[in-house]
């Protein structure tokens, strides 16, 4: 009768009789065939069908082998993000620190400059000029 079925629906004999017989019992394709044979049965008599699994305790289908593959790559994945994420921080403080380094090799020279430009003015410095040279004099030999 399956055979007829799916002659009407195809219009093409089924030629896969071996591998039927092979993979019929198979955990993943047992509760997919179940349920269709269930829905149909429904369809048909009207009457609720039993199913061979009780209610509540069904069966896990295996992992396929995408599926496995694709959870193994992901923890390859994560762990190369988490390796890749840590040689970004590595590389960010280094920069950070060369940048800190920076803004206080321009802050000595800011003073350089201004002290320079306070030692060659010719007109005479007002007091906070005078305080301001005296300072940057100090500071420079402080280090």
């Amino acid at each position: 009768m399956a055979h007829e079925i799916f002659y009407n629906d195809y219009k093409v004999k089924f030629t896969m009789e071996h591998a039927w017989l092979e993979l019929r019992h198979d955990q993943k394709w047992r509760g997919a065939s179940a349920d269709k044979v269930q829905s149909k049965r429904r369809k048909l008599d009207g009457e609720s069908a039993q199913s061979s699994i009780p209610v509540g305790e069904e069966e896990a289908r295996p992992v396929g082998v995408k599926a496995s593959k694709a959870k193994g790559k992901r923890s390859v994945s994560k762990q190369a993000n988490v390796e890749q994420e840590v040689k970004e921080r590595v590389e960010f403080h280094s920069l950070w620190e060369i940048r800190q380094r920076d803004f206080a090799l321009q802050d000595k020279l800011k003073d350089k400059i201004l002290l320079d430009s306070l030692i060659t003015k010719t007109e005479p410095l007002t007091e906070l000029e005078i305080a301001l040279k005296n300072k940057l004099i100090k500071e420079m030999f402080a280090l």
